[in-house]
């Protein structure tokens, strides 16, 4: 079987100053700085937040007002055929021919890549398929894959060329357990041997798979680092209470009130406190989650701190 992403160089994938503002006005990137080892890398941020630009930047399908980009020796804003030729793509939105077989269409992009042997572009169709968990259904047309069968298809052509740099945007969004559970396997997989930079505003896929994170809010960085040295934040700090719906506006007033969500029908906060507020709060353990709506709380209201 022909063998992929074995005894990559380890890579880092460098960016500083990047900043993006659109004809509208609208300033998507500002002053961007980042180091993105070998491995898994999870950018957080909510809708609009920056991040599909900052991925297409990085991909070379748009260019940045000012900043560097710096992938090994590779200046990725200058040498966009270099940077291209050891790039896989996943974006957050992508067609298939529907009446076309995983196998027969991989096969055709393998051909486009430039793999022009064809017992080699065979072997290396087999392994990818193999390695998705598609090889099973690989003589099924397109139109019949589930949206986690599609996100599979999807890397495994991203990975054909042997990308040092892979770059994944909002996979899981729209699957199910199952199916994303099966991509969370793929992915941690390949962060072995690859810059994989995995944009999500779903906590729980950067909780899952990333030894390192980001969390990108109106174009700019908020927190980086380690998610558990990050959690170490606010360790001791996060508050729960269950109240009525008809307080939750005073509670907003009086507390850091970074979530809410609903329990049996009653609104039940997460606070922020450097110290027990009384009143019924209870202090528990600090999830990622905690970390991510602190930040974007903070971020949004900085008049707050």
């Amino acid at each position: 079987m022909f063998h992929i992403n074995q005894k990559m160089n380890s890579m880092e994938l460098r960016i500083d100053k990047l900043s993006k503002t659109y004809s509208n006005g609208i300033k998507a990137l500002q002053n961007i700085s980042l180091e993105i080892p070998n491995g898994m890398f999870g950018l957080l941020g909510p809708n609009g937040a920056g991040k599909s630009t900052l991925m297409r930047t990085i991909a070379t399908l748009q260019e940045a007002d000012s900043g560097s980009i710096i992938l090994g020796d590779i200046d990725v804003l200058k040498q966009k055929n270099a940077l291209r030729q050891v790039l896989g793509y996943l974006p957050q939105q992508f067609g298939l021919y529907p009446k076309i077989s995983a196998e027969v269409l991989l096969n055709h992009f393998a051909v486009l890549k430039g793999i022009t042997n064809k017992g080699e572009r065979n072997d290396l169709v087999d392994a990818l398929l193999h390695k998705t968990n598609l090889y099973e259904v690989r003589k099924q047309n397109l139109k019949g894959f589930s949206g986690g069968m599609k996100q599979r298809f999807g890397i495994a052509q991203a990975l054909l060329n042997n990308p040092k740099l892979l770059i994944v945007d909002e996979p899981t969004a729209g699957l199910d357990p199952v199916e994303r559970n099966r991509f969370y396997n793929v992915l941690s997989e390949l962060g072995e041997h690859t810059v994989v930079i995995l944009s999500t505003h779903i906590v729980d896929d950067v909780k899952e798979l990333c030894t390192n994170m980001a969390i990108i809010n109106q174009g700019h960085v908020c927190l980086q680092g380690n998610p558990l040295q990050i959690l170490e934040g606010l360790k001791d700090k996060v508050y729960r209470k269950t109240i009525d719906k008809a307080e939750l506006n005073c509670y907003k007033e009086n507390y850091q009130v970074i979530s809410e969500r609903l329990f049996l029908g009653k609104p039940t906060i997460h606070i922020v406190n450097d110290k027990n507020p009384g009143d019924g709060f209870s202090l528990i353990n600090a999830e990622l989650e905690d970390v991510y709506f602190s930040e974007i709380f903070n971020n949004t209201n900085p008049k707050s701190n």
